[in-house]
């Protein structure tokens, strides 16, 4: 029997926090299956490929001499084209991967192997890179040469990510070859080589020493950022029989790490705090540095004394003004110790005779220089100008009676003369003619009026004073 006082099911909705948690779990799926990269990843095919880059013999060592002569050939006359094929061909990149991983999973024998040819893979870089800029008959510095003697925070994050990028694209199954040259190309491992063959070719210790600092730090990065991935991926670690050399393994990486690691740290900071020095001071000469009259023609930053030289010119700028910056620029972030200093070049006992270098006068004598063949130019345009309209007078001011008189007198055969000036063109210049019709007696042979013709062109030339001149016969 049914009872009709039972009561319902009761389906209740679900709460907001339900809803919220519901979201967030869906968002936590979403963002893992984005970027997790451990199902795909390889670990014994990425390091058996790893070890197989490591060795620079043969065929390696014969592309990395043939890659760094096209590098030294871009550098040496700025090319920048050059310089990325260069990159592309060249092997720079295993040994120092190799030392990254051989840390991360205790294999001492991949980490000796991978310092071993890293060693050898700097020496017969530099050594080709010496030999070709000595033989080079251009010796003279570059910007794409400067711009690898000294490191800046763009290029340590450079080689950071560029390293990060590299052993992710190594760890996924298969081979991911544009990637790999993407970050050949963005680490630029093999321009710093170069150019410290240059600076030993030259005798600039100074470069030498900045692009081999550069090198280091680029190779340091990158193989930290490939011991952070494996560690992460957690790639096994090689196992060894003796327990207690399995220890002192692991003791041994772990060390090399730590030791790699904190000066890394440090240098970054450092590294950082230039670049943030290099930046404001700029920023602040550029936007605050202005008083009418006046004009920055350099300025100097000296990261290491805090000092920072303005050099102007123009009109005077008051004491008080200058003051007045001087505190200003202390008051910028991370600026509480820069020191500002104003060269005026109307100030006698100022530096600034001497500060301004040579490069600063050679842009003015330039400018000086193109504007004075501008002005010869436009001279020279105008003097052919007047010659023309010289020629035009010349050629309308033709005294006709008196012409055509001595012309009877002279030359007896002549029945008609008339005069017209012709404008003449060859499309690309236009010039006006000075032509003379004759009509000459018809008992005259073609001979004679022929020889005729060509005394009165000449006696015209000569009485008229004209180098061009026209005289035809009619009939």
């Amino acid at each position: 029997m049914e009872d009709n006082n039972s009561i319902p099911p009761i389906h209740t909705k679900p709460s907001g926090k339900s809803h919220i948690k519901g979201a967030f779990e869906e968002i936590k799926v979403f963002l893992k299956e984005l970027l997790d990269i451990h199902e795909e990843t390889d670990r014994d095919t990425t390091i058996e490929m790893v070890k197989r880059d490591i060795s620079f013999k043969g065929h390696n060592a014969w592309i990395l001499i043939f890659s760094i002569f096209v590098a030294s050939i871009g550098l040496n006359v700025s090319s920048t084209a050059v310089v990325i094929g260069a990159m592309l061909i060249s092997p720079l990149m295993g040994p120092i991967v190799g030392v990254g991983l051989g840390v991360a999973i205790n294999d001492i024998d991949t980490l000796k192997r991978s310092l071993v040819n890293l060693a050898v893979m700097v020496v017969l870089s530099v050594l080709t890179a010496y030999l070709y800029f000595l033989i080079s008959p251009i010796e003279q510095e570059t910007p794409e040469l400067k711009a690898r003697t000294y490191p800046t925070i763009l290029d340590v994050l450079v080689a950071i990510f560029g390293g990060l990028a590299l052993i992710v694209a190594k760890t996924k199954k298969g081979t991911i070859a544009s990637v790999i040259m993407g970050v050949a190309i963005a680490t630029a491992l093999m321009p710093p080589l170069c150019t410290v063959g240059y600076g030993l070719a030259i005798g600039n210790w100074e470069y030498a020493g900045g692009a081999l600092y550069l090198f280091a730090i680029n190779s340091v990065f990158i193989a930290l950022s490939t011991f952070v991935v494996a560690k992460i991926l957690r790639f096994p670690l090689v196992k060894y029989a003796n327990s207690r050399r399995r220890r002192n393994t692991a003791k041994l990486a772990s060390l090399i790490a730590i030791l790699v690691m904190i000066p890394s740290i440090f240098l970054f900071i450092n590294l950082l705090r230039e670049q943030v020095f290099l930046s404001n001071t700029k920023d602040y000469v550029e936007n605050q540095i202005d008083y009418p009259g006046a004009e920055v023609v350099k300025y100097d930053q000296d990261y290491k004394r805090k000092f920072v030289d303005v050099y102007l010119i123009g009109r005077p700028v008051p004491q008080g003004q200058i003051g007045q910056w001087v505190e200003e620029i202390k008051e910028g972030r991370d600026m509480e110790d820069v020191n500002l200093r104003i060269h005026q070049g109307s100030d006698q006992s100022s530096e600034i005779a001497q500060q301004l270098t040579s490069d600063v006068r050679a842009g003015i004598l330039e400018d000086l220089y193109v504007r004075n063949q501008q002005i010869v130019e436009d001279k020279d345009a105008r003097i052919r100008l007047l010659e023309q309209e010289l020629v035009r007078h010349r050629a309308s001011g033709i005294p006709f009676q008196t012409i055509s008189r001595e012309a009877k007198i002279n030359y007896r055969n002549i029945e008609q003369l008339s005069y017209a000036n012709s404008i003449v063109t060859d499309f690309s210049r236009t010039d006006t003619v000075p032509t003379f019709n004759v009509r000459w007696n018809k008992s005259l042979s073609n001979q004679v009026r022929q020889s005729e013709m060509e005394k009165l062109r000449e006696w015209l030339q000569v009485r008229l004073s004209l180098d061009t001149i026209s005289v035809q016969a009619i009939n």
